[in-house]
């Protein structure tokens, strides 16, 4: 059987599709961006037909730069945007609303609302994670509530709701599979990690059908076979995960007290805790880093907002770069005398604050604060927050080993400005690895292993390949006055 194996890289801004070859080494790649529609104030959605097509183009100039045939790919492996919501008709496939998009604020009241019932711990006890509108089920509730006559046809099991993930595997396999895994289930409000199954309860309160929700399924599984009219040939899915747990898997971080953090739209952090369930006194969140062969491997993770999309603030809100790989050169000319503090809650913070109503705001400024000051306040933010979640974290889960070093991916890992100073402001090592693409690697590794053509985890973990270390060289008190000047930036930021 063919090595190759295709990974779809369902992302925010853009879908990738990556053939990998036996060797898991990029043999082809396609990329595609689609378009952003915010129809209000805090509203962020996708339209889920300008996904799929972008999925589909991406298959095949990926196939096409590989120079293979579909009937050569031994599997396919799935990763995606998380918490993005889609409901469409199960007869049709069509879908009956713009997909509500991780970013979307709309449903902050709602969020508000249920916690004035005192209902957040029972969702944060059964799912791990917070009454945020970040997560799925309040914008499906949402969706349910504002689309006529959505929620009496769901009940009768003519709809169907899916992440991302599930959309796509469906439109794939022709409608045949309607599945999910376990760390997009994760994401939802509506998944009970310790059972591992869809709580009847969550779903009362929030008045969503167990008849429109998909089966769940381990990461490595069979999700179905592809319609061999879409690329010539006919394709076995093998693997799915969430964006962050599947950049987790490709960077090894297989062992407990392992931490990756991804650099993307947002940033995630994503520490290893293995059997240990931890449930976090700071406002992290607990999560299901993956699930093989019926056995759960737990997370905290904490969730940044906006991390590369503060670069492309830069770029396309004030315009004071050109490409966003210029900001890392522009940072390194600012004024080291002036201390300028961004703090991104565009969209509202995330952790360990979880203010959805927080606005960014800019502190610090003076007559000869410049775009050179912008751009390293913008970069520096990203560390400042990434700090906040590792001190979360060590705080939540005492191991000796947690989070010592920092394996690092994601678009904004290949400034060495940036790792440089996210390593100064840590006070830790940063690993950055050879392959960068690590959220497709973890996709591709879960197909190509279930498919018996790729190394087990042992192995796969052993072929991890680091590219550079960034060492901390910030003196002491230097770091402490700059995190002393973002925690009051936040302070004063904060609703």
């Amino acid at each position: 059987m063919s090595g190759y194996i295709l990974a779809i890289d369902q992302g925010t801004t853009s879908s990738r599709a990556i053939v990998f070859d036996g060797d898991m080494k990029i043999a082809g790649v396609g990329q595609k961006e689609f378009t952003q529609h915010y129809p209000q104030s805090g509203w962020v959605e996708h339209d889920p037909e300008e996904i799929w097509k972008s999925v589909v183009t991406t298959i095949r100039q990926a196939l096409k730069k590989a120079a293979i045939e579909a009937s050569d790919v031994a599997a396919i492996g799935i990763t995606n945007q998380r918490e993005t919501v889609v409901v469409w008709d199960r007869e049709t496939g069509k879908p009956i609303h713009n997909a509500i998009v991780w970013q979307d604020r709309r449903t902050a009241s709602f969020c508000e609302k249920l916690k004035r019932q005192g209902l957040e711990k029972t969702f944060t006890t059964k799912t791990g994670l917070l009454l945020d509108p970040y997560f799925s089920g309040t914008k499906l509730s949402w969706m349910l509530s504002n689309v006529k006559g959505s929620r009496a046809r769901a009940s009768r099991g003519e709809l169907c709701f899916g992440t991302i993930d599930t959309f796509l595997i469906w439109r794939l396999t022709g409608g045949k599979s309607f599945v999910t895994d376990a760390t997009n289930a994760s994401r939802t409000l509506m998944f009970n990690i310790a059972t591992q199954e869809w709580d009847a309860e969550l779903l009362k309160t929030l008045r969503v059908p167990a008849e429109m929700l998909p089966e769940v399924k381990d990461c490595a599984a069979d999700f179905g076979i592809t319609d061999g009219k879409l690329f010539g040939a006919e394709i076995p899915i093998l693997g799915v995960a969430g964006d962050q747990q599947a950049a987790t898997i490709g960077q090894a971080c297989f062992e407990p007290g392992m931490l990756k953090s991804t650099y993307g739209t947002g940033c995630f952090a994503l520490l290893n805790t293995g059997d240990d369930m931890v449930r976090s006194r700071n406002r992290l969140l607990t999560t299901i880093a993956y699930r093989l062969d019926g056995k759960p491997t737990y997370a905290l993770e904490g969730s940044i907002f906006i991390a590369g999309a503060a670069v492309q603030w830069l770029r396309d809100g004030i315009k004071v770069i050109k490409k966003a790989e210029h900001s890392g050169e522009l940072a390194a000319e600012a004024d080291p005398t002036q201390d300028v503090y961004l703090v991104p809650a565009f969209t509202g913070l995330g952790a360990p604050h979880w203010d959805a109503e927080a606005r960014g705001a800019i502190f610090g400024m003076t007559r000869n604060t410049g775009p050179a000051e912008f751009a390293r306040a913008a970069l520096e933010a990203v560390c400042y927050q990434t700090r906040d979640l590792l001190d979360a974290m060590r705080k939540d889960w005492k191991s000796s080993n947690a989070g010592t070093v920092l394996r690092v991916d994601g678009g904004m890992v290949a400034s060495d400005w940036t790792m440089q100073r996210l390593a100064d402001i840590l006070d830790a090592p940063v690993d950055r690895p050879t392959i960068l693409e690590t959220t497709a690697l973890g996709a591709a590794w879960l197909a190509g292993q279930r498919a018996g053509v790729w190394p087990k985890q042992k192995a796969f973990a052993k072929a991890w390949a680091r590219d550079t270390t960034f060492k901390p060289k910030m003196d002491d008190k230097t770091r402490n006055a700059k995190l002393k000047g973002w925690r009051d930036a936040v302070r004063r930021t904060l609703s």
